[in-house]
């Protein structure tokens, strides 16, 4: 707990306490206010001042700033379902704290450089954030105070964003030098590994000196655990992760094991889609992955073929049993079996007073992943096993038609230069934030 805060929960418990003792108070000040005559002060110092927690390159990081990253972060993690132990959230705080260390020295960085970013560009950002709320500007900075969080907050990790961003642009992306012969090589070796499996990745990467490996390795576990509980991956990329993905969720895009690191082609080898690694030693840190999606190189995917379903779905009213449901259920299924096909849905539907939904562009993919399985594995006119809830309705699907999907293209050359180009930006970021660590000057109080 920091001194400020026990200092305030004191002074409240202070005047719980005497307040139930029925302690006399001589009355003093302003008419109606309980003041004594002579106050006796349970803290020291002025409570409007809020003390450093650290000062980088005499730059101050106060208490109040990490209170509103931590309470954002933890809002995060609430809202899907996670949830954070005590012990956790002294964890989660000095992660937060260097998070804000890293983005205070990232922005000095780009200051250095005359990279300054417009206030009418956060501006931007910051309202094309609270649409993703479904709220307006003004409805969000109230959200976020009643969180424990602010505007402000989010706007300085707006800046150290962009900031970052642009400096990558202008100092490192121009001095990266992609030969032509390293593209064709690429190219070469991706035609040569056609059918070879393809992951679509997702990072986080939190840098670890070697006396900080354990602890590190420790916090990576806990975001882990989270994300399996259900908290959002990108998220915690973009809260905690040090890679240059870190805005964009740690989305790495589709890549084959071999344009990985050993130890991250062993774990996205080894990953079923959806699932997220334990932490993996890399040079310089720990890395978590989460295996997006999978294809093969240069094949059709089954999972792109685009569908034309119609849906049947029975509602029931409030308060109806799963006993009471079975029997309408069973009628689904045998309607749905009988029907003779895609062209009969709406007279079948008709007749058990269920409803139906027609779309004729539905990408395998984007749907449940049990669901993927089922449908793909369908001839048309066949519909899938009963799914939903009571409360929401229980539909099945009915294939009617199918487009399969064409061949994969190869990756043009700009393509993969453009891929070689972002991780040799992304390695070079990381080193000139760890350069950017060792030289500089942070306080903590």
């Amino acid at each position: 707990m920091k001194l400020g805060t026990f200092r305030s929960t004191a002074l409240m418990l202070a005047g719980s306490f005497l307040a139930a003792a029925g302690v006399a108070q001589t009355v003093g000040g302003p008419a109606g206010l309980n003041i004594p005559a002579n106050p006796q002060f349970l803290g020291e110092g002025d409570p409007s001042i809020r003390k450093a927690t650290a000062i980088v390159n005499g730059h101050v990081v106060t208490g109040t700033d990490l209170d509103h990253r931590v309470a954002l972060t933890l809002f995060s993690i609430r809202q899907n379902g996670g949830d954070v132990t005590p012990e956790e959230l002294q964890r989660l705080r000095l992660q937060v704290l260097r998070n804000l260390v890293d983005e205070t020295l990232q922005i000095q960085a780009a200051e250095a450089k005359d990279i300054k970013i417009d206030q009418k560009v956060i501006d931007r950002a910051y309202a094309d954030f609270a649409k993703t709320f479904k709220r307006t500007p003004e409805q969000l900075s109230e959200y976020l105070r009643s969180l424990g969080s602010s505007e402000a907050s989010v706007k300085r990790q707006i800046r150290g964003e962009y900031a970052w961003a642009r400096l990558q642009r202008n100092q490192i992306q121009p001095f990266v030098n992609i030969s032509e012969d390293e593209v064709k090589s690429v190219i070469e070796r991706l035609q040569a590994s056609k059918g070879q499996q393809k992951y679509k990745i997702a990072e986080i990467f939190i840098s670890a000196p070697p006396e900080r490996a354990a602890e590190t390795q420790a916090n990576l576990e806990k975001i882990g655990q989270q994300i399996r509980q259900g908290a959002p991956f990108v998220a915690y990329a973009r809260q905690f992760s040090e890679a240059s993905t870190a805005a964009v969720g740690g989305d790495l895009g589709w890549v084959t094991a071999d344009q990985l690191p050993a130890p991250l082609a062993e774990a996205a080898r080894a990953l079923p889609v959806g699932q997220v690694s334990n932490p993996i030693p890399v040079p310089g840190g720990y890395s978590l992955l989460m295996v997006q999606d999978t294809r093969q190189e240069l094949m059709p995917d089954v999972r792109d073929a685009v569908l034309s379903l119609k849906q049947m779905r029975i509602l029931f009213p409030k308060g109806m049993t799963q006993e009471q449901a079975g029997p309408l259920i069973q009628r689904l299924v045998q309607t749905t079996q009988t029907m003779g096909g895609c062209g009969r849905v709406e007279e079948a539907a008709a007749t058990i007073g269920a409803e139906v939904v027609s779309n004729d562009q539905v990408t395998v993919r984007d749907l449940p992943p049990r669901l993927q399985e089922m449908l793909v594995k369908l001839n048309i006119g066949q519909s899938t096993t009963p799914f939903g809830t009571l409360a929401e309705g229980v539909s099945v699907l009915t294939l009617c038609g199918r487009d399969d999907p064409a061949e994969a293209a190869a990756p043009t050359f700009d393509e993969v230069y453009a891929q070689l180009s972002e991780q040799q930006v992304n390695l070079r970021a990381r080193r000139l934030l760890r350069d950017m660590r060792r030289d500089a000057v942070v306080e903590y109080r």
